[in-house]
């Protein structure tokens, strides 16, 4: 990929030095070092460190805003873009979901967190959209492979710290260790004060909780009819409703109330009031269907599911999920676990079993579960989905998990058009 840049001694700049010719200078990062004498040998105009480029892009002139953490993070940062959307900003969002610039979809999904230097584009873009916030979700991968390199973030955000992609980080420990490297500088950052696993460094720091006392706490709440609350940020209470459902979801609307309003200073009273305007994101606890209650979201990990689950506790739970291949093993039993626990049937499939056997993927899952009696395997998963809408009786809800949004299954490396929604629509007849 190469960028133009006006107004510069060369017209392009790229990471590839693939790429690099007399009009492109290459930009040198920790992930590319090695590809310099290969940028050099391509007559790069010259040689750009990582460190140097956001002057080049005009970065000084936006707020980084980053949120990382094991679950919540694409819903903390959407809510924040609508918050400061509906206070009147321009704002601009990247994430799993993709890039999105003042209320319009600039760019379909990609990675959670793009190469540093497709992360620069975006804020590029978002300069020149005249967008006074950049708001990006920020993986454990990007961290270790240094995909935010050189990025100034004005505010930092912690949402929680549980297991996952131990496949590549290896153990819990390192993951946990990660998360909270990104957290030990001076800045300033927005710590969940419940999550015992955080470390970071205590200067500049706010915190936001339910159970704790934090800058920003929750005094109170409701999860009926949706979700409300009552926050305290020192002499400050106020009021907040939402259409959010779950008590993780009560962590999220605060994470994003108390960021908008670090990032902004605008009257908490304020920020609150725009609260019920969000509507939550696409595949997260997203109802398909009232009758028969049908809801699909993209947990994938043993607390992820069981927040979902607990989110319904009060109903009768028939979950369909399975687990990604080539992802973390350790995971799945687990998930199996907890999903037994919590639901009155328990359909396992397949997920995204990418090059590995599904019917080994289910039996890692299997592995958590003692008592098979209310377990039911089917590899297909429209059939899955559809054995378990036969078996819903009026008062249960079918729970569809690993998948949100997407709209295809990965079987070795092809992907196979497939979404969770659909298929419960064409099931129904409802399209």
């Amino acid at each position: 990929m190469k960028i133009e840049l006006p107004n510069q001694k060369f017209r392009y700049v790229s990471e590839n030095s693939t790429k690099c010719d007399e009009e492109t200078a290459f930009i040198l990062t920790t992930q590319n070092e090695k590809y310099l004498q290969n940028a050099k040998d391509n007559n790069a105009h010259s040689i750009i460190k990582i460190t140097d480029v956001a002057e080049l892009f005009g970065i000084d002139k936006i707020k980084i805003v980053g949120i990382t953490g094991t679950n919540g993070k694409t819903t903390t940062a959407s809510a924040i873009y609508s918050f400061l959307l509906d206070l009147g900003y321009k704002v601009a969002m990247q994430g799993t979901r993709g890039l999105f610039m003042n209320d319009e979809v600039a760019e379909g999904k990609t990675l959670t967190t793009p190469s540093v230097v497709n992360t620069y584009k975006h804020i590029y873009q978002a300069v020149e959209a005249g967008c006074e916030f950049f708001i990006m979700e920020v993986s454990s991968h990007a961290i270790v492979q240094k995909r935010v390199e050189g990025l100034n973030f004005d505010l930092k955000i912690l949402t929680n710290i549980t297991q996952d992609h131990l496949d590549y980080h290896k153990t819990l420990g390192e993951y946990i260790a990660v998360k909270n490297s990104f957290f030990q500088d001076e800045g300033k950052k927005l710590i969940n004060r419940d999550e015992d696993k955080a470390s970071f460094n205590i200067k500049n720091t706010f915190t936001y909780g339910i159970e704790k006392n934090a800058t920003y706490k929750l005094i109170a709440y409701s999860l009926n009819d949706a979700s409300s609350g009552i926050l305290q940020h020192f002499q400050e209470v106020v009021p907040f409703t939402s259409s959010l459902h779950g008590f993780f979801n009560l962590y999220n609307l605060v994470a994003a109330i108390s960021a908008t309003h670090i990032l902004t200073g605008k009257k908490l009273e304020e920020i609150c009031d725009v609260v019920d305007n969000f509507a939550g994101v696409s595949g997260r606890m997203e109802q398909v269907c009232e009758v028969p209650n049908v809801i699909v979201d993209f947990a994938h990990t043993p607390d992820g599911i069981k927040q979902v689950l607990n989110a319904l506790k009060e109903k009768e739970i028939l979950v369909v999920f399975g687990a990604g291949g080539d992802r973390d093993t350790t995971k799945r039993p687990l998930m199996g676990k907890i999903a037994a626990s919590l639901a009155t049937r328990v359909y396992i499939t397949s997920d995204n079993p990418r090059t590995e056997d599904p019917q080994s993927i289910v039996n890692d899952i299997l592995d958590g579960i003692t008592s098979k009696n209310k377990v039911i395997v089917e590899l297909d998963r429209k059939k899955a989905i559809e054995m378990a809408l036969d078996d819903q009786d009026e008062n249960q809800v079918v729970v569809i998990l690993g998948k949100g949004d997407e709209n295809c299954q990965i079987i070795y490396d092809k992907k196979f058009p497939f979404d969770d929604r659909e298929v419960v629509r064409d099931i129904l007849k409802l399209n």
